[in-house]
């Protein structure tokens, strides 16, 4: 199985490469797209760093990992290694300290192991560090130069003395839950399979709720290593490595950028919030939904919470397992304030046992998608949402205000809150100026609560449902008193211009008020 298992993942490298080189290709023809192709190849590097982790796991367990040490500044390897990764633990605000003493010593290292043993030590660190916590990188040489000591610490809860036990085996699940995270427990295994192969030792060490450290010792001296273990090659200084992102900020949201004027958003215009941690994800999410609802972004519960209680919002997409405030008690916070309930939620996550999709969906989640999905399908459930909205603004148009009440439980939260709303709209019939922000100050909330809970009921925003108001008042007045002029009619319901009356009303009745009021004329007798 494991033969056939690291064919497979062979096999899987070689599309990915033909993936790299068509990126490239496209970053030639059409430069323009830039910051698509520099994300693409964000995940394509990714993508191959864990196939190869997969592959060197089996050349581990068969015993076939080959050393290979050449010489080099192991000081300055070590810092542009580091610098590869700082980009993402940056990413959730942590602070990472890097201290190599002395800064430049030559020395004899397998830089393809070194670097693995950097980059799984680092990540790990940052798996279990809080955001706005430390991630520190110390380096320095034993007295006779001849060995290094790397510490990696991390700021945390710290690993249990159960966790410690088990911490360098394969497929050790960790606490990764516990954190909101993810991992394949191949990492700190692997890691410890490439310092004792480096002829080195690693250790860790933890203290409850301060500070953790893990520990390798690595020889550097070329007396430390057999001679099919040396690269003997005239160029004796090796490569470094190189961070392939040239702008990886750029990839990043910038979750405290001022949004767009929302004076210049079509009132509407669908307004749908993504509550997602992976930055990248996120950036995709919302590039290719743009184009068809106004987005706001947030990269946890908390900050989703704010933008919910500030901005008017029809739906929001989150995913399930993030830092701070995961998509579980962010739903549930939704869903148990009265004054957003009504908000349609869908969430996303990498779980798919039944038992996580009840336990969503109990909560009151409106959907559940599994990733991986096609985007595609989010914008199809997000659609469904919208024309469900739709076919109850055509139903409410359709009916009177006393059979749209009737539609809901009486002395219903939407009963009531439906019957406060008409109660000021129709003492304000006639004011011009009465509009969203006015009403939600005669109701007591903000103009974003309104809009939330009016929407979810009606379907319609505030200002359509205000506008749809005073069009059945103007019906109904016609119908009493078919002799009014257009223009009287139109001021009885706040309308100032008669033409933008007229106009309004031939779009929701399908025909001109002036029209109406001669065929309720010519009805008249027949009464």
């Amino acid at each position: 199985m494991s033969y056939i298992f690291t064919n497979i993942t062979h096999e899987l490298l070689t599309p990915l490469t033909v993936i790299s080189a068509s990126v490239d290709k496209l970053r030639e023809q059409v430069p323009q797209f830039s910051h698509d192709y520099d994300m693409m190849q964000l995940n394509i590097q990714r993508m191959v760093r864990l196939l190869q982790q997969i592959l060197e796991t089996n050349k581990s367990e068969a015993g076939e990992l080959k050393l290979l040490v050449a010489q080099g500044d192991v000081m300055r390897y070590i810092q542009e290694a580091a610098n590869c990764i700082e980009p993402l633990l940056a990413r959730k605000n942590m602070q990472f300290n890097i201290s190599c003493i002395p800064e430049s010593m030559m020395g004899w290292i397998d830089t393809d192991k070194l670097d693995k043993i950097i980059y799984n030590l680092l990540s790990n660190a940052a798996k279990y560090t809080n955001e706005m916590g430390t991630i520190s990188l110390h380096v320095r040489t034993s007295e006779h130069y001849d060995r290094i000591r790397i510490e990696v610490s991390n700021t945390g809860k710290g690993i249990s003395p159960k966790m410690m036990k088990q911490l360098f085996h394969r497929f050790h699940d960790g606490d990764y839950r516990q954190y909101h995270t993810t991992g394949t427990g191949l990492g700190l295994a692997l890691t410890q399979d490439m310092v004792h192969l480096h002829h080195g030792t690693i250790t860790c060490e933890s203290e409850a709720d301060k500070l953790t450290t893990f520990i390798v010792d690595l020889p550097i001296s070329k007396e430390a290593f057999s001679p099919e273990e040396i690269y003997d090659s005239s160029n004796s200084d090796f490569i470094l490595p190189k961070n392939t992102i040239k702008n990886f900020d750029a990839l990043i949201p910038d979750f405290n950028a001022a949004p767009e004027i929302d004076d210049l958003i079509d009132e509407d215009t669908y307004k749908i919030l993504i509550v997602e941690d992976n930055a990248e994800l996120l950036m995709l999410m919302q590039q290719l939904l743009r184009p068809y609802y106004r987005i706001y972004i947030a990269p946890n519960g908390i900050e989703a919470l704010k933008i919910v209680h500030e901005k008017e919002l029809d739906l929001i997409i989150s995913d399930v397992m993030m830092p701070q405030m995961d998509g579980i008690q962010l739903t549930q916070a939704i869903k148990g304030d009265s004054n957003y309930y009504h908000l349609p939620i869908i969430l996303l996550t990498a779980k798919t046992q039944e038992e996580d999709i009840q336990k969503a969906l109990e909560i009151g989640a409106d959907e559940y998608i599994t990733k991986p999905f096609h985007l595609r399908d989010l914008k199809l459930r997000i659609d469904n949402i919208i024309e469900n909205r739709r076919r109850r603004q055509q139903d409410i148009i359709q009916k009177t205000e006393e059979e749209t009440l009737k539609t809901f439980p009486k002395s219903s939260p939407e009963e009531l809150f439906l019957s406060r709303v008409l109660e000021y709209i129709h003492i304000h019939l006639e004011d011009e100026e009465y509009d969203r922000n006015s009403l939600a100050s005669d109701m007591g909330t903000s103009a974003s609560t309104l809009y939330n809970k009016l929407r979810s009921i009606t379907g319609m925003n505030v200002s359509a449902f205000i506008r749809d108001v005073r069009m059945k008042e103007a019906k109904k007045l016609a119908e009493q008193d078919p002799k009014l002029r257009v223009s009287d009619l139109a001021y009885s319901v706040g309308f100032h211009d008669p033409r933008y009356f007229a106009t309004c009303f031939k779009k929701q009745f399908g025909i001109q008020p002036k029209e109406f009021l001669e065929s309720l004329q010519q009805a008249e007798p027949e009464r």
